[in-house]
């Protein structure tokens, strides 16, 4: 059977994501996934990967806009379609009526907690055991520390002094460099566009320190040991996963992320090891 696997999202719900599209792979012969252009890269199981952009899909269901012919016979062309993509668009689901698709939630419920990641593994079918995201991808440790200090959100983002602080600590044991993205300000940052030559690096890493963000979540799915900075988020549902991840939270969910003092982010980094 061939089978169509659609996870629209940023980088955070894709890897996320990952251990059920896998499990999803694992149950069809041959399967494509249609991701955001972003995470492409970072999709290793499947037969095809393609970025959604480039399918047309935004355009079923849209009033006065007509998809291509060829979207269509594609998609029919799979004996299963699995798709968080659409869920909560009723001019979608019509458009596709008659197609193979299965629906699935891209939110967990809010009670109770279940972390995403097992969230979505269930939904696709897999056991009850904990999802841990994986990114193969070989890397020599370099002894380098990384620190990421943004995300998608300022209310995530852990003051930047104390980032430098931390980082002039850190410089007594190893060497420090900054990660940033193309459109973040931090001179001297190094930025990766392609996500998988990033986790490439990261997994390098003798130590990741960054925020509730996407690039926190590839560090821990490269193996890298990870301090994730929690604040509005609830960890207990958004937490990256990894046997060397440490994630700090603010008291309850909602609570200023200025809250983590440094002194627990250091401590975080020696419980691991590495400092």
């Amino acid at each position: 059977m061939r089978r169509l696997i659609i996870r629209p999202g940023a980088i955070g719900d894709c890897i996320l994501s990952l251990p059920a599209m896998e499990s999803l792979c694992a149950g069809a012969a041959r399967t494509e996934v249609w991701v955001a252009s972003q995470n492409a890269p970072l999709v290793r199981f499947a037969s095809h990967v393609r970025a959604i952009a480039s399918t047309g899909l935004d355009l079923l269901g849209i009033p006065d806009r007509e998809a291509p012919a060829a979207l269509l016979d594609h998609l029919a062309s799979f004996g299963s379609i699995v798709s968080w993509y659409g869920a909560k668009r009723p001019e979608f689901r019509a458009a596709v009526a008659n197609l193979p698709f299965r629906f699935l939630d891209a939110l967990p419920p809010g009670e109770p907690a279940v972390h995403a990641a097992d969230f979505y593994l269930r939904q696709a079918g897999g056991g009850p055991e904990p999802a841990t995201p994986r990114i193969a991808c070989p890397a020599a440790a370099d002894g380098y520390a990384v620190i990421h200090p943004f995300s998608g959100s300022r209310r995530k983002n852990w003051p930047l002094e104390r980032f430098r602080e931390l980082a002039r600590r850190l410089s007594a044991c190893m060497p420090v460099h900054w990660c940033a993205g193309p459109e973040d300000a931090l001179d001297g940052a190094v930025r990766i566009e392609n996500l998988y030559e990033l986790a490439r690096w990261l997994a390098g890493a003798r130590l990741y320190i960054g925020n509730d963000s996407g690039i926190t979540h590839l560090a821990a799915a490269a193996g890298a040991p990870v301090v994730a900075l929690f604040g509005p988020s609830d960890p207990h549902v958004w937490a990256p996963r990894g046997p060397r991840v440490r994630v700090l939270a603010t008291l309850r969910p909602g609570d200023p992320i200025e809250d983590i003092p440094l002194t627990t982010v250091w401590e975080a980094g020696v419980s691991l090891g590495v400092v």
